[in-house]
């Protein structure tokens, strides 16, 4: 391929704007405040599950201790009808014998029931205590996550600023380049990593980094001015300059 060397130079200078452009995309993609967020998100997760568990939970203990309560007013409701029938006096030695017993009996049950419902109460309480601490920490973790995400949107605006400054001036740049030239660019850069073009720098590849041999130095020495030359190691457009070495 023949190009002018004002034409071949222009690459290096759109080859910096790409490399500048894959880097502020590369900033983008790597501002701490995402990985911070997604860590967030995992933990979030996490205690949504937990808060949902402990909210059944304590639904549940709730649900138990009306029961309990219930039961426990039941009892006391007949205790009450019993402690009236003997205080009335009213009937035969035999049944008040009988109601005393059972007024034993149902002290006992009123009882066993207070410690049940007792029970049920505190499990109540602590499922209760640790709902409510997972839904601060997850009031906490969207105060945080709020937090993070007006740095990083702060963040990523100057950076796009920044992005929208250097494809305009791409565009620009490009609109100079041959076209047959920057299509060979655009298939180079797509293919090894970004870069499709450098500079011959002291006898060095700019874009493999490698010394060229002395055989492949003779030969791009030999080369017309306006001949696209070629990377033998790595292939990428290869621009001389008044720094080549050659």
């Amino acid at each position: 391929m023949k190009a002018d060397p004002a034409d071949q130079l222009r690459l290096l200078d759109l080859q910096e704007l790409d490399s500048r452009h894959d880097a502020l995309q590369n900033r983008l993609r790597s501002l701490p405040e995402t990985a911070q967020l997604a860590e967030l998100r995992t933990r979030r997760t996490g205690i949504d599950g937990e808060a949902r568990d402990a909210a059944v939970l304590a639904d549940d203990l709730e649900r138990e201790r009306k029961r309990a309560d219930t039961d426990v007013e039941q009892v006391r409701a007949r205790r009450e009808r019993d402690q009236g029938r003997l205080d009335s006096g009213q009937a035969s030695a035999k049944d008040l014998e009988r109601i005393s017993h059972e007024m034993v009996s149902l002290k006992r049950r009123i009882d066993e029931l207070e410690d049940i419902e007792l029970e049920i109460m505190e499990r109540l309480e602590a499922a209760t205590s640790m709902r409510d601490d997972l839904m601060r920490q997850r009031d906490d973790i969207d105060a945080e996550a709020a937090t993070l995400v007006r740095s990083r949107d702060e963040k990523a605006g100057e950076i796009q600023v920044e992005v929208g400054a250097v494809q305009a001036e791409r565009s620009r740049m490009a609109a100079e380049v041959p076209d047959a030239l920057l299509a060979l660019y655009e298939r180079l850069r797509e293919r090894h990593g970004g870069i499709g073009a450098a500079a011959l720098h002291r006898r060095a590849c700019g874009g493999c980094r490698l010394t060229l041999n002395s055989a492949d130095l003779a030969d791009i020495a030999a080369a017309a001015p306006d001949e696209v030359v070629r990377c033998e190691e790595c292939d990428r457009i290869l621009v001389r300059t008044l720094e080549s070495g050659i």
